[in-house]
């Protein structure tokens, strides 16, 4: 007789409970697991609720994670206490993003998302190629002279037929990444801001989709610091009477727009306005730090080329320390602490 197998069955509260003989059953519940913190709701209970002519508010999870601590926690008290919070104007609430801006954004994070695939591939082939000891002598694997040496290496069947894939994955996954791209440039070619975006030092086509996508209406954000700290790219502040602890960023919101933002201001030349800046920072901080800094100074030209649609700090004639009005301190090492 084979071993006994778990009975899955639904109980009052539409979870699933394991049994095994002689085991305890714990209830499972159904659907996707959260992360931390809790993902935001689906858009299309919103936008249903706004046609029945509900004044929908998105509380942020950040803001109420408090309730997670209370003896007692359920539905009834929770909808209580957010009521009490948004009848005192006191809601944290998150920004319902329109459907122009949702749609722009499955187009930038499609994109982004094969990006990484792809980027998993040439990993693989170069893991592959360790495996079977090919010593790489260019810089560029997947270059002109990358790809003769993959046609022309001698490889082992198994592995031989396994790079072969992967480079016939990579070659669709191009076709979709233009695709993608296309698309969204076609979207935002007559925005003002898109262009404007593309004036600053380091930033192209793709990365100006991202931050329109992720950022969508930057006046809701009184200035550039608060874009900033939006973003994830300001440090963590913990002040105490004279005692002032500053860790590392809080690496909260938009990963795409903080990577976007950091990837901007990798390669810049030293004799840009944000390059001088990371390449002085590095020289007393380190060169992680003098990145994040320039990444946060770059936010503020972000923000000013999407309100404005223009960035007056880049002109000759306004370059002067503190040009983009950021205040930000920059993010210190772990245990740093000032008093």
């Amino acid at each position: 007789m084979g071993p006994a197998l778990p009975q899955l069955c639904p109980d009052r509260h539409g979870a699933c409970s394991s049994r095994l003989p002689g085991k305890r059953a714990w209830p499972v519940p159904r659907g996707p697991r959260r992360g931390n913190p809790p993902g935001l709701p689906d858009y299309w209970a919103a936008d249903t609720l706004a046609e029945l002519g509900a004044s929908v508010h998105l509380a942020h999870p950040l803001g109420v994670k408090a309730f997670e601590y209370r003896r007692v926690k359920n539905d009834e008290r929770d909808a209580k206490d957010l009521a009490d919070l948004l009848r005192m104007g006191r809601l944290p609430e998150a920004w319902i993003a329109p459907p122009p801006v949702r749609e722009l954004r499955e187009l930038v994070r499609h994109r982004a998302k094969l990006v990484r695939i792809r980027s998993l591939c040439k990993a693989e082939i170069h893991a592959v190629l360790a495996k079977c000891g090919v010593q790489i002598t260019m810089t560029d694997l997947f270059g002109v002279a990358g790809r003769e040496l993959l046609d022309q290496v001698a490889l082992p069947t198994p592995y031989r037929a396994r790079i072969e894939s992967l480079r016939r994955v990579m070659d669709s996954l191009e076709f979709e990444i233009e695709l993608f791209a296309g698309l969204a440039r076609v979207r935002l070619v007559a925005d003002p801001g898109y262009t404007a975006l593309q004036t600053i030092p380091g930033i192209g086509q793709v990365l100006a989709a991202v931050f329109l996508a992720e950022i969508g209406d930057v006046h809701r954000f009184t200035g550039p610091d608060k874009l900033a700290s939006w973003c994830g790219l300001t440090p963590t502040h913990h002040e105490s009477d004279t005692h002032v602890h500053r860790g590392r960023i809080t690496k909260q919101g938009s990963r795409l727009v903080r990577w976007a933002a950091v990837e901007s201001v990798q390669i810049l030349p030293k004799t840009t306005l944000v390059g001088a800046m990371r390449d002085r920072v590095a020289a007393r901080r380190g060169h992680n730090i003098g990145v994040v800094a320039a990444a946060r100074k770059q936010m503020g030209y972000v923000y000013y080329a999407l309100r404005d649609h223009h960035v007056r700090a880049l002109q000759p004639s306004h370059h002067h320390p503190g040009e983009c009005g950021m205040t930000a301190p920059v993010a210190g090492r772990r245990g740093s602490s000032r008093s």
